[in-house]
Parts: C-alpha cells; sequence; structure tokens
C-alpha cells in the first residue's frame, strides 16, 4: 500500500481540481468568506488524534449531556444525519431534547403548536417564514423535525435576529447560550442535542459561552465534515474514514465530501442571485461541467487537442447539453422525438426517480432533477468516455432500435452480443472508476458484497436486487463465477492454440433487467478493481487515460480490452 502522502494526493487529487473552481466563484459572490470569526472555525480544527471505529460516535454523544452538533445550512446531509442520531434506540435511555438554529425562539408558540399536531406542515414552514429567514431546503430541516417529533420530548428555536449582521453575530451566540442553559434547567435530566451553524462551533465561540454558564455539564462537539479534517482522513489505508476525534469532547463525522458540500452552496448562492422569489430547481450545469472539468485535469486531457489519438479531439466542442430546470413530461416529449422507444423512455424515467439525474448517451444530454453527488459524478464519467471516443453512440436524430442496455445507443456496426455485453460492463466500469474518483466517500463494491448477498433473507434478496428469487440467484452465481475464472489462462490458451474454439469471455443468457443488473454489476466490480489498482500505483494517469479512448464499440474490442484489463489487475477476488 503507498504511503499516507501519497494515498491522499492520488485519492484526492480530481476533488481538488474540482473543487478549486468552486471556491473561486464562492469567494467571488461571498464576502463573508474572510471574516475573522469564520477564520477562527477553520483554523481551530486542522487535526486529529485518531479515527473512530463505527458506533464511537453514538457511544460518546449517549455519555454527554449537551451535544453541539455542526451544521452546514446548504447540505441535506448535514440535517439528515441529526435526524438519524434521533432514530437511534441507544441515545433514548433518558428523555432527548432538540434545539435548532433554523427558527427563532420568538416563534416556539408555532413550533409547539405543530408539535402538539395542531397545525399541519405547510401552515409551520409559513408561519416561521422558512424561505424569507432561513431560505435553505425544507425537506431534509423538516424530515429533522419530524423524527424530533416522533421520539424527542420537545424541540426549541434558540436563534434570534439580526441574521444577516455579521457584526452581530457575537450576540446571538449569547443569546444561544442563555436559551440552551435555560434548556438545561427546564430538563434537568434529558439528552439536549443542539444543531447550530459550523462556524459558531469553534471553541472561543458557543463552546466557551455555554462552558461559562454551565461548568459542570459535560459537553461534547459533533463537526461534521471538516474540510482540513476530510483531506488528513484521505491518507488513511481504509475505503472510508466514518469519524475522528479531533481531541477531548470534540469529534468530527463525513457524511460529505468538501466539493459535495461546496457544489450545494454554490447552487443556493446562484438561486439567490437571481429572483427573490424564485423557487424553481437549480440550473445544475455549472455543477456537471465542473465534475467534467475535475475528471479532464485528473486524465490529463486537453480540451482543445485537435488530434484523436492519445487525447480525445476538440473536447470542449463535445461538452453536454444539460437539462435542470424540465419537467417529466419535456423528457418524454424529447425522448420521444429523438426515436426512443416506450420502453427507453419508461426506463430513463425510472432512472431519473432512482438516481436524480441520467446521461442520455443516443442525444448527449444529461437530465437532472436534483443533485446527487453519486449521480452527478457517474453522469459526467460516462459522457467523458464517451466523448473521448467521439461521441460514437450519437443518434443525430434518428431513430433507435431496441438495446440491451438504456444508456447506449446501436454503433454504427453491429456488434455480436458478447461485443455488446462487455461494451456494456466496460462503460459501466469507468463510470463507476469515475465516480469514486470524483467522490471517493462512495461506498466500495467487492466479490465480497455479492457473495453476502447469499446470507440475507429471500425477501431481502428480492429488494436489494429488484429481481425476483430465481433470477436473483442466477445473477448471483453468473457474477461470483465470472469473478473467479482467471482470464490469464484464456490469454496462454490463445497464444499456444490460436483458433476461434480458444476460450473467450461470453456474454450471459439473461435478457430485460436480469441482464442489465448483471453488466451493471459486473462493471462495477471491474471499477471498483480499478479504483483499487489506481490508489495501490498500478495503474497511471496515462493508462487510464488510454481506456477512456479505446474504441471499444468497434468489433472485438470491447471484449478483448475487458480481458486485457482483469489480466493487467489480476483480478483474484479481494478477501
Amino acid at each position: 500500500m503507498a504511503t499516507t502522502g501519497i494515498l491522499r494526493s492520488r485519492r484526492s487529487a480530481a476533488e481538488l481540481h474540482a473543487i478549486a473552481s468552486v471556491e473561486r466563484e464562492i469567494r467571488a459572490i461571498d464576502p463573508t468568506a474572510g471574516l475573522k470569526y469564520l477564520r477562527d472555525f477553520r483554523e481551530a480544527y486542522r487535526t486529529y488524534q485518531r479515527v473512530l471505529a463505527p458506533g464511537d460516535v453514538g457511544h460518546e454523544i449517549a455519555k454527554s449531556g449537551i451535544v453541539l452538533v455542526g451544521d452546514y445550512h446548504a447540505l441535506p446531509n448535514s440535517q439528515r444525519y441529526l435526524a438519524s442520531l434521533l432514530r437511534d434506540p441507544e441515545l433514548h435511555q433518558r428523555p432527548v431534547v432538540l434545539g435548532v438554529e433554523t427558527i427563532f425562539s420568538r416563534d416556539q408558540h408555532i413550533l409547539e403548536e405543530w408539535f402538539r399536531r395542531e397545525i399541519d406542515e405547510d401552515e409551520l414552514r409559513q408561519r416561521i417564514r422558512f424561505e424569507l429567514d432561513w431560505g435553505y431546503e425544507w425537506a431534509p430541516f423538516y424530515e429533522l423535525l419530524s423524527a424530533a417529533r416522533d421520539h424527542c420530548a420537545s424541540i426549541y428555536g434558540l436563534d434570534c435576529m439580526p441574521r444577516e449582521d455579521m457584526r452581530k453575530i457575537g450576540s446571538r451566540d449569547r443569546h444561544a447560550a442563555d436559551k440552551i442553559a435555560e434548556l438545561r434547567r427546564r430538563h434537568s435530566g434529558a439528552l439536549i442535542l443542539v444543531l447550530f451553524g459550523e462556524s459558531h462551533l469553534a471553541p472561543q465561540h458557543l463552546p466557551a459561552l455555554l462552558q461559562q454558564r454551565l461548568p459542570a455539564e459535560r459537553m461534547l462537539t459533533v463537526l461534521q465534515n471538516v474540510d482540513a479534517l476530510y483531506w488528513r482522513a484521505a491518507g488513511e489505508a481504509r475505503d472510508h474514514v466514518e469519524a475522528v476525534e479531533v481531541r477531548e469532547n470534540v469529534l468530527c463525522v463525513f457524511n460529505a465530501t468538501p466539493l459535495e458540500k461546496y457544489e450545494h452552496y454554490r447552487l443556493y448562492l446562484n438561486r439567490w442571485g437571481g429572483s427573490g422569489n424564485d423557487h424553481s430547481a437549480p440550473d445544475l450545469g455549472p455543477t456537471l461541467y465542473n465534475l467534467i472539468e475535475g475528471m479532464v485535469r485528473f486524465l490529463g486531457i486537453n480540451q482543445y487537442s485537435p488530434h484523436n489519438t492519445t487525447q480525445p479531439r476538440l473536447l470542449v466542442d463535445l461538452m453536454p447539453e444539460v437539462y435542470s430546470r424540465s419537467s417529466d413530461a419535456l423528457l418524454r416529449r424529447l425522448l420521444s422525438r429523438k426515436g426512443f422507444t416506450a420502453e427507453h423512455r419508461r426506463s430513463m424515467l425510472r432512472q431519473v426517480r432512482e438516481r436524480g439525474s441520467v446521461y442520455l448517451t443516443p442525444i448527449n444530454a444529461v437530465y437532472a432533477r436534483q443533485f446527487r453527488m453519486t449521480s452527478a459524478a457517474e453522469d459526467a464519467t460516462r459522457f467523458l468516455h464517451q466523448a473521448c471516443r467521439g461521441l460514437p453512440n450519437l443518434c443525430n436524430g434518428r431513430a433507435l432500435a431496441l438495446h440491451t442496455a438504456p444508456q447506449t445507443a446501436p454503433v454504427t456496426r453491429p456488434l455480436d452480443k458478447d461485443d455488446a455485453f462487455y461494451m456494456t460492463v466496460f462503460e459501466h466500469a469507468l463510470a463507476f472508476f469515475g465516480s469514486r474518483i470524483l467522490y471517493p466517500a462512495r461506498p466500495a463494491l467487492r466479490d465480497t458484497d455479492i457473495a453476502d448477498l447469499f446470507d440475507v433473507t429471500r425477501e431481502d434478496l428480492e429488494l436489494q436486487t429488484a429481481l425476483p428469487f430465481t433470477d436473483a440467484v442466477e445473477a448471483l452465481d453468473f457474477l461470483i463465477q465470472h469473478r473467479q475464472h482467471d482470464f490469464r489462462d484464456n490469454r496462454r490458451a490463445r497464444r499456444q492454440t490460436p483458433s476461434p474454439e480458444s476460450p473467450a469471455p461470453v456474454a450471459p443468457a439473461f435478457t430485460g433487467y436480469k441482464y442489465e443488473y448483471v453488466a451493471e454489476r459486473l462493471g462495477y466490480l471491474i471499477g471498483n478493481d480499478l479504483y483499487d489498482g489506481y490508489l495501490e500505483g498500478r495503474l497511471t494517469t496515462a493508462a487510464l487515460r488510454k481506456l477512456f479512448l479505446t474504441h471499444i464499440e468497434q468489433p472485438g474490442v470491447a471484449r478483448e480490452a475487458y480481458v486485457q484489463l482483469r489480466t493487467r489487475l489480476r483480478s483474484a477476488p479481494r478477501p
């Protein structure tokens, strides 16, 4: 395994490329980033003492009296993390009370009416002036409130005006400290969880004020996704670090990446910069183009190259169209005009509902309903893989015939079923690889994950695979047997006795969604092998760029490229 520094550099390279553009745009729009109050937070948390095991954070919270949880307001995962904590039975050995910055303490009576179910969600949202006084996404915050109503003794608003005047932010901290101390007097034996903006949790801000008011209280600060700690944790020799201990009574959990955080914030800045009453879907075009730029720079691609040998030709002219403020009806009309069959249209709409977005290969466009980092990173990589080959599947308005993989259209020269299968697998492999390069927090998929599915119940297997039980078992059997096959034997046999009868990988005799499931899972497995090989230094960016440039749409190429890749990675199943 590579050293900590090398591992951190490899794991973070594409993210750092992509985040640089976002940070420049944010600094140009948001003048508060350099204020001392915000610098206090960034400078306080630069390193950590140790990596925590799963479950350690919950144990520490359960032992504490008051827990301050840092909130990055623009990031839905920040609010959803605390909602998940409220559902954890370990925390409910005693009453739990929730305090939130989002609601002014002056509106406590409105919150209590909702808590008693006297008013509904819409009335609560309107009366607390959520859009006017807060302006971030309602759904994750309401998910938190709902979890608190189901599992907590009470909910309290903790904030006061003015929110827009940074000169008064110290007064807001003092007000919040007074309100939290009041909660302790009112709920003497309860666990008090407080969600407050992360910059308020610098040691000299709200934590110090609370310590002055409640010197005997056992307090814990739980930060979320602090940049410096995230980049440092990228050097750990594990797929994903869930949490670290920063110092005594200070922890940090990771449920998003810095790139994910700042892309969400940029979307809000762009929305706020438009019409004051514009609550339409955000423009996701800049986000997709920035992810593409991150992959382009990671792979060392020259967007302006006029050649199509070691570089794609004029990549800058091939950028996809992004539909992000469109209805499903518009997508149906668009697909119908471009010759997509009814089956294709249903498949695309299903993918949008499940993933939030989809790359439409035959028209070189991304249709995005919402920003989800995993899906967006995949879509960006799928485009780049097509563009590196000159968009070979672009239909240019010609009618499409039925094809087994919904993301692709028929190529100009027909492929046999084996080439078609391995072309789809190869595309899935690079898409998964690229998504992990841009979003290392995406969970790995390894052979053990496939084997573990045999240990779940019949109902869970059908749920996790979306296949009938018999089909699911057959699909898993194929995946396991295929992954256990040593393709180096194929190449040795072909060198010794070159003939059409030499062993070669063949496509499974599956159809419909069963075929799609196997192709995607097999692609994701090899994509994860690629990612591991890159981290371990067995694949350079030049070698990876060559994979993106390989014309797998030509007869015989996809299958051979797949065998070469498996051989190079020596892909025996990982323990």
